[in-house]
């Protein structure tokens, strides 16, 4: 059950509005910098590698720890040292976007996957849902952990499958803003598929004074975006 749980947190169809964000790579596509199947592909890698490796992965991956370990317990009390972390963690992931498109994105996904856990009427979720429902603003990544957590997924496999789901997104969008055909797609896919896994295994062990998300380009490519003329996606 753990995996169909899994599968579902990663779909696409998950009603997050996922699809509707490039991160910057519109900006790219636009200005030359990505216009073919190799140069989606380094853009694509180079984020997963020097941005989500570095920073969100292990962030995700200490969320999932923190979650896991209150799992049938009541951390609705921001009081506990769990529900503190976990709401620290979503605040430094906050202030770590880089742009107000990023940062709306984030802030969008995790309010639509905080009314889902509602929607679900799943009682597994309900300590999730009660410590998300104290906070003002909630982070995509948090919410999402709180659920893999929930349905007792395995820190690394929930590592896994977030990353698949943004290296997805990403190929989506490549394929719509380049463009690209759907062989080139799952092209790309199968590549970024292949280095997944290893990033996903150093999150889980990468101390917090390690994690850093500084990647200057795609800072100036989501700011940049904002003011672009012509867009498909809201970042």
């Amino acid at each position: 059950m753990a995996l169909v749980r899994l599968l579902q947190l990663a779909s696409p169809a998950l009603p997050v509005g996922a699809y509707t964000y490039s991160q910057g790579l519109e900006w790219a596509v636009e200005t030359g910098v990505v216009g073919n199947e190799a140069a989606a592909g380094r853009w694509i890698g180079d984020l997963l590698a020097h941005s989500l490796g570095r920073y969100e992965a292990p962030l995700l991956a200490r969320l999932l720890v923190l979650w896991t370990a209150q799992v049938g317990t009541d951390i609705s009390s921001a009081a506990s040292p769990a529900a503190s972390e976990i709401i620290r963690l979503n605040a430094d992931f906050l202030a770590s976007r880089e742009s107000a498109e990023l940062r709306a994105e984030t802030l969008q996904m995790g309010f639509s996957l905080r009314r889902l856990l509602a929607d679900l009427r799943d009682a597994d979720l309900a300590p999730v849902h009660s410590l998300l429902a104290a906070l003002p603003e909630v982070a995509f990544p948090t919410a999402w952990a709180g659920i893999a957590a929930a349905w007792r997924i395995a820190p690394e496999a929930a590592t896994a499958a977030y990353l698949w789901s943004w290296a997805e997104n990403q190929v989506m969008a490549a394929l719509k803003a380049v463009p690209l055909g759907q062989a080139a797609g799952q092209r790309l896919l199968a590549e970024l598929a292949a280095r997944i896994p290893a990033v996903a295994q150093a999150a889980q062990t990468l101390p917090e004074d390690a994690w850093c998300n500084f990647t200057p380009a795609f800072a100036i490519a989501s700011s940049l975006h904002e003011t672009q003329y012509s867009r498909l996606f809201r970042s």
